[in-house]
């Protein structure tokens, strides 16, 4: 018989891997070292449902309220609402709740495919903004303003913007100018922070968006806080924002059962950003310097930390090493899983959950790599899609319209029926909707010869994908 779950996951527990990977506890390392060992032994007999004194998340008044109030005070919030379902139900409660059917929402393109999805459930009409993308590395780095406010002036009709900050790569830009533009158009903005829970612990990190005027910032404190996985929470600014209403659509969106497991392990993740949250990340920061200058004066290996200094992006496409190839050797060779991998490099997601030790192994990991590397084989280009596909159809349209499927090479110029996303970052190429491009289907080809991991598409050979039936 095959394996199942917990056997698997208790094997990679004893591997004594190196996470440089969600979630943000590391393996429940920084419970251990902070002394919240003895709550998690017990934790499982935690698990209960709502009766009487565990209050309700759906209509909080007890312990769960008061837990919250005492949450918007540490994250400088007016109001914030835990969630069980990730970052993912709270987006698209925030733009449910702010997009009436019918009405135009404006979005990067870079967007997780969870705000298209809301676009699909709400009736929306998506206004997409240009991403812009490091040719050297393919990382994502967000929009530029001066696009945003020309998106903002030609649809001034649009209720809503919806931004990602930080990227998933770390990136950040001038998001206080966007929000003030925003606000004087009468818009509210939200922002999928889920990579920036942490940004308030240092002023060496960029400004969290609750600081540069956001109304709505939906985070996933799993990914860079020490939650469990599918914790979140969304925190409201301002008087923009109709509470009651993100209320109600969390409870179309959100388990009618919430994990109390979850909630707990939000209010821990919170007692430790409060009580050694500040000091854990100056540590972490000086100890990524550290590394970082370790590698400085090196060549044929390059080390992307710009902005969100506690993400890395690490290349060796000079020598030949697709980041694909990194990610695998990392794991097989020296037991350092890193997030992701894309055809230049992997992504490394540092958390106050990290030590020294962590870094240490992958210093010497990265020696070891390049002692053996004996030829240098420069890396051939490959150009990420950056124009945005021509949209025929909204993504509800698409989504309820018939389908026929067809060999994927014969796609080009149909109108889509399915996502085609490189995952992770969860980042839709295409989506349903919109005109096939043989940009877009040469890179994925190209990518997954590689390693690259699409998902959306039902055939995950990429052989086949389902267009719109048009006949």
């Amino acid at each position: 018989m095959g394996k199942y779950i917990l056997t698997k996951l208790q094997e990679l527990r004893d591997e004594n891997l190196v996470s440089f990977h969600v979630p943000g506890h590391k393996i429940g390392s920084i419970y251990e070292k902070l002394g919240y060992k003895q709550i998690l032994e017990e934790i499982y007999t935690l698990d209960t449902t709502e009766i009487d004194g565990t209050d309700n998340l759906h209509n909080a008044k007890e312990v769960i309220k008061n837990s919250q109030d005492k949450t918007a005070k540490i994250f400088n919030a007016d109001k914030t609402i835990y969630l069980v379902n990730g970052t993912t139900c709270g987006i698209e409660a925030a733009i449910m709740a702010t997009c009436n059917p019918k009405s135009k929402i404006i979005m990067n393109r870079d967007c997780h495919q969870s705000v298209i999805n809301a676009c699909i459930l709400g009736d929306l009409e998506p206004i997409y903004i240009q991403t812009q993308i490091c040719r050297k590395t393919n990382i994502i780095q967000g929009v530029n303003v001066e696009d945003v406010i020309k998106t903002i002036d030609s649809n001034l009709d649009a209720k809503a913007i919806i931004l990602t900050y930080p990227t998933y790569y770390g990136t950040t830009y001038d998001l206080k100018s966007i929000c003030e533009y925003a606000h004087s158009k009468d818009m509210v903005v939200i922002i999928d922070e889920a990579h920036g829970a942490h940004l308030e612990l240092s002023n060496r990190l960029p400004k969290s968006a609750i600081i540069q005027g956001a109304d709505i910032i939906v985070q996933s404190t799993h990914k860079t806080l020490p939650a469990f996985t599918q914790a979140s929470m969304l925190h409201i600014k301002g008087n923009r924002v109709d509470e009651k209403k993100i209320l109600s659509m969390l409870r179309f969106l959100e388990s009618s059962s919430p994990s109390y497991l979850l909630l707990n392990s939000l209010e821990l993740a919170v007692d430790i950003y409060e009580k050694h949250g500040h000091e854990l990340m100056e540590n972490l920061l000086n100890t990524i310097e550290e590394f970082k200058l370790k590698f400085k004066d090196r060549e044929n290996i390059l080390i992307y930390n710009e902005m969100d200094k506690t993400k890395i992006f690490i290349s060796l496409k000079d020598l030949g090493i697709t980041g694909y190839n990194l990610d695998e050797i990392l794991r097989r060779d020296y037991k350092i899983q890193v997030e992701l991998s894309n055809y230049y490099g992997v992504l490394l997601i540092c958390t106050i959950g990290n030590d020294k030790e962590d870094f240490y192994r992958l210093e010497k990991a990265l020696e070891d790599l390049l002692l053996k590397i004996k030829e240098k084989n420069v890396l051939e280009d490959t150009k990420y899609p950056e124009s945005i596909p021509t949209k025929v159809l909204n993504p509800r349209e698409a989504f309820y319209s018939s389908k026929k499927t067809i060999k994927i090479e014969d796609s080009i110029g149909k109108i889509s029926g399915e996502y085609i996303i490189p995952y992770p970052p969860g980042i839709s190429l295409i989506s349903p909707g919109e005109i096939i491009t043989q940009e877009i289907i040469a890179y994925i080809q190209q990518g997954v010869k590689n390693g690259m991991i699409v998902s959306g598409l039902k055939d995950t050979n990429l052989e086949y994908i389902d267009i719109i039936d048009i006949n």
